[in-house]
């Protein structure tokens, strides 16, 4: 009787360790990126929960035969995601580019190549993401600190894999192909739910900034604003900042209409950087740069810790008195305004781009009184929360059909349940 990873094993299983069961067991090579070439690099961005991203994946300037390749993927191939905090042990399975443009793994993704005689690969990518083994990375794979930390190849090597026979692991891999789609269906549903009610909460700002258009004048934002600042982005820790200590904000603190303080890179010291550059509550904060979807990006700060400085990639806008902050965000959120970012934004790479303080001033305003500002500012937080609502509660479904796919491999894959009768079988 064989255990693995403080479970015990069927009597007639048995087990092996993971550089018995592969023939390449090794990281793949550094792309040479470029716009457009003969070979799709994958990363771990494109290694995804719920599969192969091709969305995110990047061309390499391979030159020679791909298959010469180091991290050259063939069909079957594993990807275990190698480095970083949050990413480090997702899996992957490889089944060829959508186009058949020949694929390599890049340097922090893991090939894992089982060999078809000792492990079927369908069976050893469900036990590289069964729960036990998924826990055993953190506990004893992994080197190095916070988000530095990678998958140690020699010790990746040493891990252990259980072992039924090759006509068990085909119904096990069967049984898991048929219920986890079940499964990732659902999930599928709820996610596209999640973002129709995004769409919807769109639709009803589009809508009432729109009639605000037509009831009120239009007026270039420089008519109420007093000044745009920029901040500065000195060298930083990658790690956050405490709440006493100096940061920097992150590109990511303004964010769809949100602000998130805790997005911040350390800055050791202060240095010549200017007191006046620390944000405060009640800014309205515009990214200067980012990707074509989110420049121009807006929110405004309510409580944030004291000591968080504005980067050189977020514009401060001061506002009039007469036009509320939040009241600006909702019409700058609006598709009237992101109509124009787009075309406003400049730049030579499509994954950066950049918007001028002279574009954010000529942004049409509808110019309403104070009160019917507040009006639609509440109408929007109404809408807001009543979608947050719905969303929490679709997040918890997905996040239960989660647990339910990772207990249902880790059952099926340790032998603690029978996949010839466990159809709909509550799993431990």
């Amino acid at each position: 009787m064989s255990e693995v990873l403080g479970t015990t094993l069927p009597e007639d299983w048995t087990a092996s360790r993971l550089k018995r069961v592969t023939s390449l067991l090794n990281r793949g090579s550094a792309p040479d990126y470029v716009d457009d070439g003969p070979v799709r690099a994958i990363s771990q961005a494109a290694n995804q929960p719920g599969g192969l991203d091709w969305a995110r994946t990047r061309f390499h300037n391979a030159i020679g035969e791909p298959r010469k390749l180091k991290g050259y993927l063939v069909p079957e191939d594993i990807l275990i995601n190698s480095t970083g905090t949050g990413t480090l042990g997702r899996i992957g399975f490889f089944q060829g580019a959508p186009e058949g443009i020949p694929c390599m793994a890049d340097t922090h993704v893991t090939v894992a190549r089982a060999i078809p005689s000792e492990v079927a690969p369908r069976f050893l990518y469900y036990w590289l993401s069964s729960i036990p083994f998924q826990e055993y990375i953190y506990a004893a794979l992994v080197v190095g600190a916070t988000n530095q930390i990678e998958l140690n190849r020699d010790r990746l090597g040493d891990a252990p894999v259980p072992l039924p026979s090759a006509e068990e692991q085909r119904r096990i891999s069967g049984f898991l192909d048929a219920e986890v789609a079940l499964i990732d269906d659902v999930v599928s549903a709820r996610l596209t739910q999640l973002a129709i009610l995004d769409r919807r909460l769109s639709a009803i700002r589009d809508a009432l900034v729109e009639e605000y258009a037509e009831r009120f004048s239009l007026v270039p934002l420089r008519r109420f604003t007093a000044r745009i600042e920029q901040g500065a982005s000195p060298q930083c820790d990658n790690s956050p900042a405490g709440a006493d200590e100096w940061a920097v904000l992150k590109l990511s603190s303004v964010k769809r209409g949100v602000f998130a303080a805790e997005e911040n890179k350390r800055l050791p010291e202060l240095g010549n950087i200017a007191h006046q550059n620390e944000v405060k509550p009640g800014d309205f904060l515009v990214t200067r740069a980012n990707t074509p979807d989110l420049v121009g990006d807006v929110a405004v700060v309510r409580e944030t810790p004291a000591r968080r400085l504005l980067p050189d990639l977020i514009y401060r806008v001061l506002l009039d008195p007469t036009l509320d902050a939040d009241y600006v965000a909702e019409v700058a959120l609006s598709n009237r305004i992101r109509t124009l970012v787009k075309a406003d934004a400049r730049g030579s790479s499509q994954s950066m781009v950049k918007l001028r303080g002279e574009d954010i001033k000529n942004w049409p305003i509808p110019v309403a009184c104070m009160t019917a500002q507040e009006q639609l500012v509440a109408t929007m937080s109404d809408a807001a929360r009543s979608t947050e609502q719905l969303k929490s509660t679709i997040r918890r479904q997905i996040d239960l059909l989660i647990d339910r796919r990772r207990a249902l491999i880790t059952a099926a894959v340790t032998g603690q349940i029978d996949v010839t009768t466990a159809r709909g079988v509550r799993v431990p």
